[in-house]
């Protein structure tokens, strides 16, 4: 990777990589990492629906655990492996078609976060039973009421992934 920031002034160059691709950019400081993502660089499944890590619809994953895209500073993200939900179909992952298979969205604004969640929860437990998904997601809101059907999705996943049950 190459330098992980350079500064000049109040804004920084940073390097990131992002579903496995390299990004060097110039960030303000007040920039936040979902902002960066999302309006910068067009990956625009991240989403902001409260922009006060309300709702977990920015989810995404850095250095392996789920974070607040919303809440983070894109300035503290020099060196950082990050992954957004577009990565989940490029590795073609067992999440995208169990959460269309059991209607586990509907107007779809919260997936994205949901889905992200999920996919750090199985990364480190590839066989979580309903009260691990439940604690895992307890900081995404649906304001459809789908929540019984991500349960469901991610105990199919789960059984799909290599070591599931």
């Amino acid at each position: 990777m190459t330098e992980k920031c350079q500064q000049d002034g109040g804004e920084k160059k940073i390097s990131m990589k992002i579903n496995n691709q390299e990004y060097n950019i110039v960030v303000e400081p007040h920039w936040t990492l979902r902002e960066v993502i999302h309006d910068k660089l067009g990956l625009t499944g991240t989403k902001e629906m409260c922009d006060h890590g309300a709702c977990g619809s920015c989810t995404v994953i850095m250095e392996g655990r789920p974070i607040l895209s919303c809440m983070t500073l894109a300035i503290e993200c020099g060196g950082k492996v990050i992954e957004t939900v577009e990565n989940l179909d490029i590795e073609k992952h067992p999440l995208v078609e169990t959460y269309a298979n059991n209607h586990a969205m509907q107007c779809g604004y919260c997936t994205p976060g949901f889905v992200m969640t999920a996919k750090a929860l199985l990364d480190r437990n590839p066989n979580p039973d309903e009260e691990a998904i439940k604690d895992a997601l307890e900081g995404n809101i649906c304001r459809c009421g789908t929540y019984p059907a991500h349960v469901v999705a991610i105990l199919e996943a789960s059984t799909k992934l290599e070591g599931g049950k």
